[in-house]
């Protein structure tokens, strides 16, 4: 294309997007990103109007100054200090003569703002999104918007002098500067508010549904909007709201009672209606619809605003979560906030925040956990499109606090909940990372029914066993089971392994654990291969799973892992960066990312047909290893080429062994079957031939990459045999070259700086990734890739041109996303079935401290009973409601991850059980044939206690990780010490 013909079609596409400036629509929603300048460090006069920038940076936001440094350095290495930004712009001619808002999404840490040299705000909490009015202090022609920022770790609030608790150098990675996207609102004088309550102290619209009819797919859809006047005189109005579904057709329009605003006042106007055929939002089920609220005065739309939500029906009882009236084991991932990928941090494109967040849901994760700090818009957006759930935090390290930093705290909580009321993928609010007093628990939940009364949500913090008003809780790493309000782990592994180890039978050879200490501990958990690290999820996975609701009145909710994707964040391991991902930092899958496939695939019990060969088919003659499958079915059969190797040892009831099985050429193959030996699923590996070629896959945003300056491909590269099949051990290192309008991000690899930014980097596993951003220019990208003795790959790509105007455009980068859909609705079906039932106790007596008793089975994992050291009194027994067949007990043992007791059980009189309980995450359970009686005695046998240390009970700062409750003399030969006993009988 020439230059002559390109510029032409910029010039009409720019006349074409700006052309509704005159057609008498008053509200605009302009992106406010393209045409940005940065300098690194402080620079006098920056601020004014006249400074001259023509030798600064230009960049598209969002764009971290420091972003080079992302996964090149540790976390606590990364750049800080002062950054300016700053930009020329022009509003198109009438869109002044109302009011003019600018929408941050957030800056990271702080930042001071300057409009035509004038100062017009300060925003520090380096999390949430603010708006600053900048109505009167615009002027013709060009303005200049110049921003300060300071992302200093030690920065301090200037009102209070106060550090924010969650600036922190372990958690929060510091991308610096502008990182999030920016808009610029233009509206009338009578306009509907944004919900951005720093600076402007406005709420903008609530869209809720109420009185929900499930089966009739009804609901009661309320919106609510909040209206401002700044004219001098009263106006009548009413407002109208329109919903339309995914296919654009309108659902249902109503109409609110006419009212008066008066010059300066803030209004609620309100209507609501009950909606007939909805399709409610769900997990793995992204329907959204779009709300248009319109305010109408004198038969003539002053203003509009679109609010794309989703409806959905929540309750949390019965120490569950229900969603749609379906109760949903809570599944997923506790992923650090910042999201982050190589070379780039935080500021990816949205397509990409959907890939990696669509991800955790096609691993069947139901849950994101974001950790420490608000998410960004840009990620809770994302999220309601994939059918994600998500747990909200406002701010915070690791423990409660006073003074400044929780009213720092609460002010950002407030903010969010605000932020993002409307959107449908957030069912928590999460007030800590950390146990909150009763009273704080109490202050945030004011908050929320202040600004979010209705939006179907639970807000609570990490742990809460014991406070009834937080409405959900969970410990870190452990089991937490509840009659009450749901418990679910908040991130409970933190094991690391890169993707890079197979095994210790594949090159590199990697083997599990080995590598250096962690501050003077063993720390073979954060060296694991991919076969240990996978088998680790099972086994974790599976003691939540068997706690599942179904198994009686006290159950768990479930828990998340810790983390979804490697980051630049805290580690233990060997690298200088967190490896505990299911994927790497370029988002390729890791063999546990389809562990948690089979076992997740299931609101409660997971579909019968999952299976997964752990590792690849590919090795040295003579090589015998152990090979493992994860299924979801009764038995598993392997066959190498197809000659039968038995049925694989079972346990942790997803994970099937094959010990010592001998390589060979060709293929390996599982078979899973059911109880009744019926065929329920295979899958197989193959030997793949020696390496021959590259082969390149681009991945982008559905329609194509746009050329914004800050839109990315992510390119995959893979080194192949004859037949195009990946070489699963190949090493090889690739070289890229890249042609055309794009800048080179790379990826990442195991090497000097990680390979960050290199265009040389070594394929893993035969596989790695890189990122390309475009630039402002569009035009014809090529990507190559060689390497030494392997056929070369070539991919071409074709970046839109995307109009701007005087730094305004019209584009919107999520336009075009779809939503996922293919988990479809909620089942009408319940999702679980009672596999035994709960025994109520009526009272119990013991050896010693009778008074403690009740304590090891009230629901109250805070408390315990103990006796008093002796090993005659070490026992108790409870006395159950009526006389019933008993077939079982679980038990929270204190110190339950540490120590293992000898005991006995006697229902009435007859033993039932004798031997060693299971060191576990919370729980240990034991079933015997059904005996009837009204007693059940649990005694401590004379044994050894045994008992373990583990580096994965040390939490960063050197402190040992509870276990259980704190009890004096527990270490005693003769204590028994019950946290909660809970007792069965047989389902009839």
């Amino acid at each position: 294309m020439s230059k002559t013909f390109f510029s032409i079609l910029v010039a009409i596409l720019l006349s074409e997007a700006f052309e509704f400036s005159a057609s008498g629509q008053v509200r605009h929603r302009y992106n406010f990103n393209p045409d940005w300048k940065i300098f690194r460090g402080d620079t006098e006069g920056a601020e004014t109007p006249q400074f001259d920038d023509s030798s600064w940076k230009q960049v598209t936001l969002p764009h971290s100054w420091n972003e080079d440094e992302a996964f090149k350095v540790a976390i606590d290495q990364l750049s800080t200090g002062i950054a300016w930004y700053r930009k020329h712009f022009e509003l198109p001619p009438g869109s002044g003569d109302g009011k003019v808002l600018l929408e941050f999404e957030g800056i990271r840490q702080a930042g001071e703002f300057y409009l035509n040299g004038k100062f017009i705000g300060r925003h520090e909490n380096g999390a949430m999104a603010f708006g600053l009015d900048i109505t009167d202090i615009l002027q013709p022609g060009e303005n200049v918007l110049a921003v300060r920022t300071d992302n200093s770790w030690d920065y301090h609030e200037k009102a209070s002098g106060s550090r924010f608790q969650w600036n922190d150098k372990n958690f929060n990675a510091n991308y610096g500067g502008i990182a999030k996207n920016v808009w610029l609102h233009t509206t009338g004088k009578l306009y509907q508010t944004l919900p951005l309550f720093s600076f402007l102290k406005t709420r903008g619209v609530y869209i809720y549904a109420k009185d929900f009819d499930i089966p009739k797919k009804s609901a009661v859809i309320h919106a609510s909007s909040q209206v401002k006047n700044d004219h001098d005189y009263a106006i009548p109005v009413f407002l109208e709201t329109e919903i339309r579904d995914m296919d654009g057709s309108i659902v249902k329009t109503f109409k609110s009672l006419p009212d008066t605003i008066h010059p300066g006042e803030l209004k609620e106007l309100e209507a609501s209606a009950s909606v007939d055929n909805l399709k409610f939002w769900s997990w793995g089920y992204g329907y959204l619809y779009d709300v248009s609220t319109r305010l109408i005065s004198n038969s003539q739309i002053v203003d509009e605003v679109v609010t794309r939500t989703g409806f959905r029906k929540t309750a949390f009882k019965n120490g569950m979560v229900y969603l749609n009236d379906r109760v949903l084991m809570m599944k997923g991932y506790a992923q650090r906030t910042s999201n982050e990928w190589p070379a780039v941090g935080a500021s990816v494109p949205p397509w990409l925040s959907d890939y990696s967040n669509g991800l955790m849901v096609e691993s069947n994760a139901n849950l994101v956990r974001w950790m420490h700090i608000t998410p960004w818009k840009q990620d809770v957006e994302s999220c309601d499109r994939m059918g994600l759930i998500g747990a909200m935090p406002a701010g915070d390290a690791e423990k409660d606090i006073e003074g400044p930093r929780w009213e720092q705290r609460k002010a950002l909580m407030h903010d969010a909940i605000i932020y993002n009321r409307n959107n449908p993928g957030i069912l928590f609010y999460e007030c800590g990372n950390e146990s909150i007093s009763r009273a704080h628990m109490l202050e945030m939940k004011e908050i929320r029914d202040e600004v979010d009364p209705y939006g179907g949500r639970a807000i609570g913090s990490r742990e809460m066993l014991d406070i009834d008003e937080a409405e959900y809780g969970g410990e870190m790493l452990y089991i937490n089971k509840s009659a009450g309000k749901p418990l679910w782990a908040m991130e409970y592994s933190r094991d690391e392994g890169l993707r890079k180890y197979w095994d210790e039978y594949s090159p590199p050879y990697h083997k599990d654990g080995a590598g250096p200490l962690y501050k003077g501990a063993d720390a073979q958990a954060y060296n694991r291969n991919q076969d240990s690290h996978a088998i680790e999820d099972v086994v974790r996975s599976y003691e939540f799973w068997r706690e599942r609701p179904g198994t009686g009145e006290r159950v768990s909710s479930g828990g998340v892992n810790i983390i979804f994707s490697d980051s630049n964040t805290h580690f233990r391991g060997a690298e200088n960066y967190r490896r505990s991902g299911e994927v790497d930092a370029m988002r390729i899958p890791k063999d546990g990312f389809y562990a948690h496939k089979v076992m997740w695939d299931g609101w409660v019990n997971p579909d019968k047909r999952g299976i997964h060969i752990i590792g690849h088919w590919n090795y040295k003659h003579g090589v015998q290893k152990n090979v493992y499958v994860v299924a979801a079915g009764e038995r598993v059969r392997l066959f190498v080429n197809n000659k039968p190797l038995g049925f694989g040892e079972r346990s942790n009831g997803f994970l099937f062994t094959f010990k010592n099985v001998k390589w060979e050429q060709g293929i390996i193959r599982a078979v899973s079957f059911d109880a009744g030996n019926k065929k329920l699923a295979e899958t197989s590996l193959s030997t793949a031939g020696i390496s021959k070629a590259l082969k390149l896959t681009v991945m982008q945003h559905p329609t194509g990459l746009k050329a914004d300056g800050a839109d990315m491909a992510l390119i995959q590269v893979e080194v192949v045999d004859s037949i195009g099949r990946r070489c699963p051990t190949a090493l090889d290192m690739i070289h890229f070259s890249l042609e055309g309008p794009a800048e080179w991000r790379g990826g990442i690899a195991q090497g000097p700086e990680n390979y960050i930014l290199s265009k040389s980097l070594p394929v893993e596993c035969g596989v790695n990734r890189v990122l390309i951003r475009s630039l402002a220019a569009a035009g014809t990208i090529t990507v190559s890739a060689a390497s030494e003795g392997l056929e070369s790959a070539k991919v071409t790509i074709r970046s839109q041109p995307v109009p701007v105007s005087k730094g305004l455009s019209v584009f919107n980068p999520a336009e075009g996303l779809p939503s996922l859909m293919k988990r479809g609705p909620a089942p009408d079906e319940p999702t679980y079935t009672d596999i035994r039932k709960s025994v109520k106790v009526v009272s119990a007596e013991a050896g010693a401290n009778n008074d403690r008793t009740k304590a090891s089975y009230d629901d109250n994992e805070l408390s315990d009973w103990a006796n008093d050291g002796n090993l005659s009194t070490a026992w108790i027994k409870y006395t159950l409601e009526k006389q019933v067949l008993v077939k079982g007990m679980s038990f929270k043992f204190n110190n339950f991850r540490s120590k293992s007791y000898p005991i006995s059980i006697l229902v009435d009189n007859k033993e039932v059980f004798k031997g060693l309980t299971e060191k576990s995450l919370g729980y240990f359970d034991v079933s015997w044939p059904p005996v009837k009686g009204k007693t059940v005695t649990v005694r401590l046998r004379d044994g050894a206690l045994q008992s373990r240390a583990s580096s994965a009970e040390v939490e960063m700062n050197g402190k040992k990780l509870d276990d259980g409750v704190t009890q004096t003399g527990i270490a005693s030969k003769g204590t028994i010490s019950i946290i909660e006993a809970d007792i069965y009988s047989p389902i009839r």
